[in-house]
């Protein structure tokens, strides 16, 4: 019995908790961080608690505010005006704000956090029971058409890259937030996205398709060398919204052994589309049985979109984990898989990525 009540540590696929943290002074950040102040999803007090190892952290350029966008997306239909294009100085000042908060966490708490770059740095930090955050960007306009931002990025420790938010950039096509939608909305990679897709291929870094319109999708298919990966995007058979994936997309990401990671907003589980805290869980685990049998065992894990979203009241934050992986036990789920699932098909993705290197 106690086996089967365990804590199981879990890696997650995607969380916006420096962007949160970047809103506050420097050393608020550390100490909303270390302490908590019961805002947002992720602190470390609540992290310890929920059993979190770590996860890809993000760092998205904020777009110009989306004024009612979770009121507008409890509709039964919705399609929210996208923010235009963001200029590349401001991108790269937001993204290297929250690079610095991400540096100075790791500094403050050097018993508790640790950037790393590679699966086996994954598992050394886990193994000391530091949270282990792999530097991770959403949306690509941080980086320039030379590349020369994405050179130094990558010293910091970047190792996975979101080419679009849902806004347009100079690589490629977001798509909007919209329901009932296809993903299906607009053009595919520009040459510069095309040229970028080859440059992270040759670094080892994982190229992320959530917020990726379905041509885009298609595209990075044709061209990377690594494997496909959502790390925070559903099944558009259960909840038809534009940011989740087709069978098709499903069974590409299969063919190239690649990952999926659920993403806990409610607007992406919900059969009605709808942004309502009060989600039941069940619908999380029907998602996850529809990927496990789509990928397989090995094609599934956790992307929660932990700090970005409106996630079920029942989970609430990141301390509220053990509750979907009980409700998942509940469901059937072996302890291998749960394993599999909450940490160990990310790092073994990681691995076959970086191996792909051209």
């Amino acid at each position: 019995m106690a086996e089967t009540s365990a804590i199981i540590p879990v890696f997650d696929g995607h969380n916006d908790t420096l962007l949160r943290l970047a809103a506050k002074k420097m050393k608020s950040a550390e100490a909303v961080f270390g302490k908590g102040d019961g805002s947002g999803h992720i602190d470390l007090p609540r992290a310890r608690a929920g059993g979190f190892a770590g996860g890809f952290f993000a760092m998205f350029p904020p777009p110009v505010t989306m004024a009612n966008m979770d009121e507008e997306m409890k509709a039964a239909r919705y399609d929210l005006a996208l923010p235009p294009l963001l200029p590349l100085e401001k991108a790269q000042a937001s993204t290297i704000g929250m690079l610095s908060v991400m540096l100075r966490l790791e500094r403050a708490f050097p018993d508790d956090v640790a950037i790393c770059r590679s699966a086996d740095e994954v598992r050394t930090a886990m193994a000391a029971n530091k949270i282990a955050a792999i530097l991770h960007i959403e949306g690509a306009e941080a980086i320039d058409a030379d590349f020369a931002n994405l050179d130094v990025l990558h010293a910091a420790g970047l190792r996975s890259i979101g080419l679009v938010w849902s806004r347009p950039n100079i690589f490629a096509h977001g798509v909007p937030f919209r329901f009932p939608g296809s993903p299906d909305t607009g053009p595919g990679l520009t040459d510069a996205g095309r040229a970028l897709v080859k440059e992270c291929n040759a670094r080892g870094i994982m190229i992320d398709l959530s917020h990726l319109n379905e041509k885009g999708f298609w595209d990075v298919a044709g061209l990377s060398t690594a494997p496909l990966v959502a790390t925070h995007s559903n099944v558009h058979a259960l909840c038809q919204s534009t940011r989740n994936l087709t069978d098709r997309q499903l069974d590409a990401i299969k063919e190239s052994r690649g990952v999926v990671g659920l993403n806990f907003a409610a607007c992406f589980l919900r059969p009605d589309g709808a942004m309502r805290a009060d989600t039941d869980l069940d619908v999380m685990v029907r998602h996850l049985d529809y990927l496990v049998e789509r990928l397989g065992e090995d094609g599934v894990a956790f992307g929660s979109d932990f700090d970005g979203a409106v996630i079920p009241a029942e989970i609430g934050s990141v301390a509220g984990l053990p509750r979907l992986i009980e409700r998942m036990r509940g469901a059937g789920y072996s302890e291998e898989l749960l394993h599999k699932i909450g940490h160990r098909n990310w790092l073994s993705l990681l691995e076959r990525t970086q191996a792909s290197t051209q």
